[in-house]
């Protein structure tokens, strides 16, 4: 049954937590309105002496329902935005309303809630331009201010739990940022941290987690929330990237809404049911609304958005439409809500990059909030989709080498034509020669694929870094030698495209760059169609490549005529093939890839032949993920 959301963001999304209640995830209608049968804590307004300032400071407290002197409790110290000061929350967020809801419910465990003014100067009210550098800079002494003043002055006054575990720090906006500075900055003196839209105030993220370790092991619970239509958005995204980069458990909870109170009460809500109680990271990822934003969408774009459990949400706009559908594979119907938006949430979708299309009207057209790709023989958007285990093709902070877009001329074709080269780093600072993968695409692709989908720069950078390959030149070439400059699976477009790598490609290559022209340092790898353009072009130029990759691939079955002069080709030369080749080393996407029977009875009849190979398999079928995979695999093996 296809799974469809309506109004997503009016509608409660139940998950299990630990405590095997079910537990909304949006703060209910009323949860801010005062509820007659609620008991009430207390809000007091206090001072108390500042050395960092060098006067007395206001700050509000809260103290819950039932509140005693005679036992000791947790606190939260919570904190405001850039244009308030410590009655914002108060005047805008009803604190108090939404602890004494949470408390009637017993959905909270008991604690004290600190309201100070984080802005630390003598004159820090919220007056004039308060944007002015003087007062921003407050902000940032409010640090020292909040550890060695407040603290020490709540913790004196008040019955409160003085270690860490019983410590938490949340604010909104330049609040946020704060907590989030001070907060995963000071780990000795907070176990929860939580930053509401943080402000530009916040650190980078590299900052924020100068000790990963560390992190990891003292954090009871960061959350990192913001509103979707929040131009703050930027500076969430990039702090939960970055913890999601370095395995730091965390919430990261979009919702509905931009950057004012209706988040910000909604945040308080969620977030205080979880302080001082037991937490489970394995569930931080059910604490979502929107999810994330595609990494393959287009800048600023909101949807597709990635939910728990690797759905997906498409929504768009199209009011003269009557029907609008989603092609990932399988198709989708969305459901158009009052406001001509288009909706719906598929079933799990897998790992990596996939092609998608809209069709309107039945008519397949690509999605103006992805990016495109060469796909399918057409323009096509694609999608992302993260899973544990993705880093190998991450950016990361190593070293990095280039793509070279190369025009050349083909005297095979007598036309221009053009391939991609990935150069490794230090290419340019050494005059020393390189060995050469060249490495093709599938059918309905071009070049674009593998330094695009393949994301080949971003796995060869990591591999080198890790010293797991050698540093190599990558040449992507245009398999599409047919009529029309489209690929087809015949011999004579088989036998073209050999003569391109011979007589125009490696030549051309050879010339413009400083690759190692013996044959131990060259490869030859494709996949689909160039498995076969490899399978033909390099079999029968061994003296040419000592690496032979085939991924997804097989002479095909129902075509002897095809297939029957390849295998008496190996046949008479499998003594030289097996010489020639260190390794020849064959993938499939499992039992689901298009190319798996084809595969299978072609390794079978490598085996009659006496050819040797290595066969490997990497679950996912006929797409980029497993094509990925391949390249991160086989390119460990090259020029040992």
């Amino acid at each position: 049954m296809k799974k469809v959301t309506l109004l997503i963001f009016l509608l409660p999304i139940m998950f299990t937590r630990v405590t095997a209640q079910q537990q909304a995830l949006r703060a209910p209608d009323g949860f801010d309105v005062p509820q007659h049968q609620a008991a009430h804590g207390k809000i007091d307004s206090i001072s108390y002496p500042s050395t960092t300032v060098g006067v007395s400071r206001k700050a509000l407290v809260y103290t819950p329902p039932g509140y005693s002197k005679k036992k000791k409790y947790p606190v939260l110290y919570l904190l405001h935005g850039i244009g308030g000061d410590e009655k914002e929350w108060l005047k805008g967020g009803a604190p108090q309303i939404i602890l004494d809801n949470l408390y009637a419910a017993n959905k909270l465990a008991p604690m004290i809630v600190v309201l100070p003014n984080g802005r630390a100067m003598k004159d820090d009210r919220a007056v004039g331009n308060v944007f002015d550098s003087a007062k921003v800079k407050a902000f940032s002494t409010f640090e020292k201010d909040l550890l060695h003043d407040l603290i020490p002055f709540i913790e004196k006054k008040y019955p409160v739990l003085k270690d860490r575990e019983h410590r938490a720090i949340a604010g909104l906006s330049m609040g946020g940022g704060q907590s989030l500075n001070f907060g995963l900055g000071n780990l000795d003196t907070f176990a929860w941290v939580g930053g509401f839209s943080s402000a530009p105030n916040t650190k980078v993220p590299e900052a924020l987690f100068p000790a990963p370790d560390k992190a990891k092991t003292q954090l009871k619970l960061l959350w990192i929330s913001c509103g979707i239509d929040d131009n703050l958005m930027l500076f969430s995204q990039r702090t939960h990237d970055y913890a999601k980069a370095i395995n730091i458990p965390h919430i990261f909870y979009v919702e509905p809404g931009g950057h004012d109170f209706k988040v910000w009460k909604n945040d308080l809500y969620m977030f205080s049911q979880l302080l001082f109680k037991a937490t489970n990271p394995q569930l931080f990822e059910k604490y979502t609304l929107l999810g994330t934003a595609a990494s393959t969408n287009v800048r600023s774009a909101k949807y597709p958005r990635i939910l728990p459990g690797s759905r997906v949400l498409f929504r768009l706009k199209a009011p003269d439409a009557k029907q609008v559908q989603i092609d990932l594979g399988k198709k989708y119907d969305l459901v158009k809500d009052a406001n001509d938006f288009w909706e719906v949430t598929t079933d799990s979708v897998s790992e990596g990059f996939h092609y998608y299309s809209l069709l309107i009207d039945g008519v397949a057209v690509a999605d103006p909030s992805s990016q495109t790709f060469y796909g399918m023989g057409r323009m096509a958007s694609g999608i992302e989709i993260p899973f544990p285990g993705d880093d190998y093709y991450a950016v990361k902070d190593v070293p990095h080498g280039d793509i070279h877009t190369r025009r050349y001329y083909s005297t095979v074709t007598g036309s221009w034509r053009r391939m991609y080269i990935y150069t490794p780093p230090g290419y340019d600072n050494t005059s020393e020669k390189y060995p050469v993968l060249y490495i093709l695409h599938g059918g309905g692709e071009d070049e674009t694929g593998w330094a695009t989908q393949g994301k080949t720069d971003l796995i060869l950078d990591n591999l080198i870094a890790e010293k797991k390959a050698k540093p190599m030149l990558v040449v992507m070439m245009d398999g599409n030698l047919g009529t029309g400059g489209i690929a087809n699976f015949g011999e004579q477009s088989l036998r073209m495209f050999e003569d391109e790598l011979k007589q125009v490609a490696i030549p051309f290559v050879e010339k413009n760059y400083r690759a190692d022209t013996d044959q131990k340092k060259r490869a030859l790898a494709g996949l689909s169609m160039g498995g076969l353009q490899t399978l033909h072009a390099g079999v029968r130029n061994t003296n040419l490549f000592a690496y032979l990759g085939v991924f997804s691939s097989g002479w095909f079955t129902n075509q002897p005529n095809l297939s029957q002069p390849q295998y008496d080709f190996m046949k008479d030369n499998a003594s030289s093939i097996n010489t020639n080749v260190k390794s020849f080393w064959i993938a499939m996407g499992g039992k689901e890839d298009i190319a798996y029977s084809n595969c299978k009875a072609m390794c079978s009849k490598f085996d009659e032949l006496g050819i040797k190979y290595t066969y490997s398999e990497y679950p996912g079928g006929h797409t980029w993920p497993v094509w990925r995979n391949n390249l991160y695999n086989f390119s460990q093996l090259l020029f040992r």
